[in-house]
């Protein structure tokens, strides 16, 4: 008889920084990667499309109490846009539901793009993961119903052209959380009058983090199971974007005990990154009264 071996999870901390590859969701992306580390504890920090490419920062163990703290982060995409076609999902997975002719000149194309840069109203596509009575949208536009959505304030930092051969246009985009890059692709074809839809979508910013230094699961597979964890950032990953404040040892015990110290930083108000010597112990929330409070700890490994 056959006895297939039972996988041993363990204790890892850390964040990978994945180059996603297209075809696959994010939540078997995160459960690929954690089985190629046994890691027991594992969560991603915002989802990429199945379409979708590029980095999608992953967290195990202690690193997952920070994952909420990108979700608000930043984002920077390419995307490439198909004039002429819309699509009922807004991307290239859709089934084409129009087609026009496309007389749109480089220069033209780039004449529209200013209105969509800045704080701006979006609605949410129907083909999303947004829930509307415990079900996500997605599922009820399968069903060839459409809801109302109520429109939600966006930013886009910046908006340019990388390139542009009719009927394909690549542009970049740098926005805030909640942005759909599908959207804005139709958007912009309505703009113009022909209609478009995304054709392909790559991520290659998330708040401090950059797809260079992400590796893809075959990169991952092959290197050997024992050396895999010198793969991964430090839990602190995440958090680079915040000040960081450095504790002696008596304020680390009190820090550390979830009580609130004074801070060694005067006039440094909001979140920041709690360490002792170069030892990450948590998230602190700085006061104006001078006091720096316990926000999420890190539990130490035993020894």
């Amino acid at each position: 008889m056959n006895h297939v071996a039972r996988r041993r999870w363990r204790r890892v901390d850390g964040v990978l920084l994945l180059d996603k590859p297209t075809g696959m969701s994010s939540n078997d992306a995160l459960q690929k990667a954690r089985r190629l580390f046994s890691a027991e504890k594992g969560g991603h920090t915002g989802t990429l499309d199945p379409m979708a490419t590029g980095l999608l920062p992953l967290c195990f163990g202690e690193a997952t109490k920070f994952s909420a703290d990108l979700l608000n982060a930043d984002k920077t995409y390419e995307a490439e846009l198909r004039l002429g076609i819309t699509t009922r999902t807004g991307d290239a997975e859709g089934e084409v539901i129009e087609e026009r002719p496309v007389a749109i000149d480089e220069a033209a194309f780039a004449a529209v793009l200013p209105a969509f840069r800045g704080e701006q109203q979006q609605v949410p596509p129907m083909y999303s993961a947004l829930k509307r009575g415990g079900k996500p949208l997605y599922e009820l536009a399968r069903q060839g119903i459409e809801v109302e959505r109520a429109p939600r304030t966006i930013n886009i930092h910046v908006l340019e052209l990388l390139s542009y051969a009719a009927p394909v246009a690549r542009i970049r985009v740098r926005c805030s959380k909640g942005t759909y890059i599908r959207t804005l692709a139709e958007d912009i074809g309505k703009a113009l009058g022909c209609g478009a839809h995304l054709t392909a979508l790559r991520r290659t910013v998330v708040a401090d983090l950059q797809l260079p230094r992400a590796l893809t699961l075959a990169e991952i597979e092959a290197c050997p199971e024992s050396e895999r964890d010198a793969l991964l950032q430090p839990v602190d990953a995440l958090l680079q974007g915040l000040p960081a404040v450095v504790l002696d040892e008596t304020g680390q015990m009190r820090f550390g005990n979830g009580n609130p110290v004074l801070c060694p930083q005067p006039g440094l108000i909001g979140l920041c990154r709690v360490y002792v010597a170069q030892t990450l112990l948590g998230l602190g929330r700085a006061e104006a009264d001078g006091t720096l409070h316990p926000q999420r700890l890190v539990t130490r490994a035993e020894s």
